[in-house]
Order: C-alpha cells, then structure tokens, then sequence
C-alpha cells in the first residue's frame, strides 16, 4: 500500500483503466490517456477474475484518483468485489470489439472521454449554481 503514496509520482492525476481482462481496451485506454493533452499516469487492469492478466485490486483502487471503466459491467464488479470503494467512476460504453490501439477505438476513448469531462463540468456548475 506504500507504494500508492509514493512521494515521486508527483501530483499528476492517477488513473486507473479496466475492462474485462486488461488486455486490449483498458491497455489502449492507458496510453490514450497517458498522453497529450493529458498526461496522466495509468495502469490497466482487469475486471473477470477468471480472465484478467491484472486484476483489479484494493491497492490499484487506493492508489487511483479515478477510476475508466469501458462498460458498466465492470464498473459493477468494482462495487460488487470491493463494497467500501468510494472513489469516482468513468464509464465510457466501450463494447470488446476492438484490437489494441485500433485507431478507431483511440478516437472513440478520446470522444467519450471527453463527453465524460464536459458533463463533470456541468455538473459542477448546477452544484455550484445551487450553493449560492
């Protein structure tokens, strides 16, 4: 668990990005988001605990600022699997079609990505709006 604090990894945000078997959505995801413009650091994991090459942890959880799921399903294995996560959850709606890097798979994280960011922006305009 120390490793998760680790004073070295600075204050760029910490992303953590699962699909079933972290194999190819959430390893595309991770780079995706591991460039410009963003420039996070990430890991990918997976969500089947039959399947996945790294599954998802308690030590991957704490460690992240956020979370990027690729389907609602895995976002449910977190909540199932780990009950006292309280962290925030993306989900991009991203189907197990693709193979790695598929260029059409890195636009469609970018775009959905994106769409994730303009409706956190929204929201925290409506709660601001309703504090004052």
């Amino acid at each position: 668990m120390g490793n998760c604090y680790n004073i070295y990894q600075q204050d760029i945000k910490k992303v953590l990005c699962v699909c079933s078997a972290g194999l190819l959505r959430s390893p595309t995801t991770a780079v995706v988001l591991s460039q410009e413009p963003y420039n996070y650091n990430t890991r990918a994991v997976g969500a089947s605990t039959e399947y996945a090459l790294i599954p998802i942890d308690e030590v991957l959880l704490a460690w992240a600022d956020e979370v990027v799921c690729m389907e609602e399903e895995h976002m449910d294995a977190i909540y199932n699997n780990f009950p006292k996560y309280e962290g925030e959850i993306t989900v991009l709606g991203i189907p197990d079609r693709y193979v790695y890097r598929d260029k059409e798979l890195v636009e469609l994280i970018k775009e959905r990505y994106e769409e994730s960011l303009e409706t956190d922006k929204d929201l925290q305009v409506i709660k601001e709006e309703a504090l004052s």
